[in-house]
């Protein structure tokens, strides 16, 4: 057995696959992006085939990069966009149908009936979550009661779900078997975290077959082992998470207190809670951090859609920028006596509001507003919004024990100094950038890289984590109050129930 570890990181816009060694450097890296299908407004589908093409391409460049034959690696971890739905033919694999994306919201009329049903309570006890378009069930009933003949073959038994993962362990391991992880599991609206099971009540309610459902392992496990054919050995898969906790895992929050925010496509923040399953009162998320040996560690979550597509936004719809790494440098430009505030509710509004039928909106706008002024706008909009989340956790906590919290940050917007700097500012907190920003990857491979033995055990694993650079918030907290009142007045004005 070879020592190193291969992380495959399927996102929602690209896929990664990145070789570590087995001292957790990146050895090789392979990136590619896929189609976005927009079917509808508000509507967001992946073609599962090209997941599954931009996987395998790019694992094998990545081995190639590292210059390493299949056969050196240990075991393979998988982290994935979460709540995305999968639907495929048991007996050939083929997708019976576009996966739904997390981002969709088809589901928003459906998620009202329910609601109106009195169903949203005994959602939350069992599963810690809201009834949301952003979660896996009510896509899976759509799907079931929209595309022809989906049900009957159902409830024939001949269809089967999965988050991306599941998808990619069956195609791994060519169909030979159907699990996932309970963090995967535990976004899904179907599971009971607290019993760690699927819950026949809330399949029934929304009318979903038991035997369509994968099997549900710790988050370091034997998922299977990778047919020789798909990248030329066969290697155990050993991890699986979904992207938020992998990233958590690979920032080391294993901690009760502890918390990390991801910034990617959207921004997601994981304050641990330990043993401790924390129902929110204020609209956050209660979720499984990880599940290691049997034993559950929780997690309160805050989720915001757009935080970099909100960049992409600028670049790709307004056409003011042609780099989104450019909107620092801009926003360090704007004009600070302008207070122009954007709510980027393109796809409705997460945490703690979860409206999803608010709408983007911008506002303070005056004739000597430009570019600079908009990019600044953009990137205040995901502090400001981090801060909301890190103010609703606190509360949930039951103490002020977390006022001087340290936020643990990743991904591709935490290499902004002025965005990060922006941060610190709006939180009064401290932001630390750590040296290896893959966090999610390395959360994946040290589930998979432990488990096979050439990787550190938790402790060890906590004590590799570095510092690349710590910001202090700078603002006066006359200014900080100032900008965050004028947030809350532009974000209530937004909200589609005022």
């Amino acid at each position: 057995m070879g020592d190193y570890v291969l992380a495959i990181d399927q996102g929602t816009t690209s896929s990664r696959a990145i070789v570590f060694d087995k001292n957790q450097k990146i050895a090789g890296v392979g990136q590619k992006e896929f189609p976005q299908h927009f079917p509808k407004s508000g509507w967001v589908e992946h073609d599962l085939d090209d997941i599954w093409t931009s996987v395998v391409e790019t694992c094998r460049t990545a081995i190639e990069e590292a210059g390493i034959g299949p056969s050196d690696i240990a075991a393979i971890g998988i982290t994935n966009q979460r709540e995305t739905v999968a639907l495929w033919d048991r007996k050939t694999g083929d997708p019976v149908h576009k996966a739904i994306v997390w981002q969709d919201r088809r589901t928003a009329s459906f998620c009202d009936e329910l609601k109106g049903k009195g169903h949203e309570t005994v959602f939350t006890e069992k599963t810690g979550l809201l009834l949301d378009p952003y979660f896996s069930g009510t896509k899976i009933a759509w799907l079931l009661d929209n595309a022809d003949g989906l049900r009957a073959r159902a409830e024939a038994g001949e269809i089967v779900f999965g988050t991306i993962d599941a998808f990619l362990i069956w195609r791994l391991t060519g169909g030979a078997r159907h699990v996932t992880d309970a963090t995967n599991a535990s976004r899904t609206l179907i599971y009971n975290i607290a019993e760690n099971k699927w819950d026949e009540e809330l399949l029934d309610i929304l009318r979903i077959p038991a035997s369509m459902l994968p099997e549900v392992l710790d988050s370091a496990a034997d998922f299977g082992v990778a047919k020789y054919d798909v990248l030329g050995a066969e290697i155990p898969v050993y991890g699986v998470a979904g992207d938020q906790q992998a990233a958590t895992i690979g920032q080391a929050c294993f901690e009760p207190g502890m918390f990390k925010s991801t910034y990617g496509t959207g921004c997601f923040a994981l304050l641990n809670t330990g043993e401790d399953q924390v129902i929110s009162k204020n609209r956050m998320l209660t979720t499984i951090a990880y599940r290691l040996d049997g034993k559950t560690t929780y997690a309160l979550e805050g989720s915001i859609f757009m935080a970099g597509a909100s960049v992409q936004w600028l670049r790709d719809g307004l056409g003011i920028l042609d780099d989104a790494a450019k909107s620092g440098e801009m926003a360090a430009m704007a004009d600070p006596e302008q207070d122009v505030y954007l709510v980027p509710a393109f796809v409705g509004l997460g945490a703690p509001h979860w409206d999803a039928n608010a709408r983007g909106a911008i506002f303070g706008l005056t004739r000597a507003s430009g570019p600079n002024e908009f990019a600044r706008a953009t990137l205040e909009s995901v502090c400001y919004q981090t801060r909301d989340l890190l103010e609703a956790m606190r509360k949930d906590w039951g103490s002020d024990a977390h006022a001087s919290t340290t936020l643990r940050v990743d991904g591709g917007m935490v290499a902004s100094d002025w965005t990060m700097q922006c941060l610190a500012d709006i939180l009064d907190a401290p932001v630390d950038r750590p040296q290896v920003l893959e966090t999610t990857a390395l959360g994946a491979a040290w589930l998979a890289g432990s488990r096979a033995g050439v990787w550190p055990d938790r402790d060890g694993f906590a004590k590799t984590w570095a510092l690349q650079r710590q910001f202090t918030p700078e603002m006066s907290a006359e200014e900080r109050a100032r900008k965050y009142d004028g947030w809350q007045d532009a974000v209530s004005r937004t909200l589609s129930n005022r």
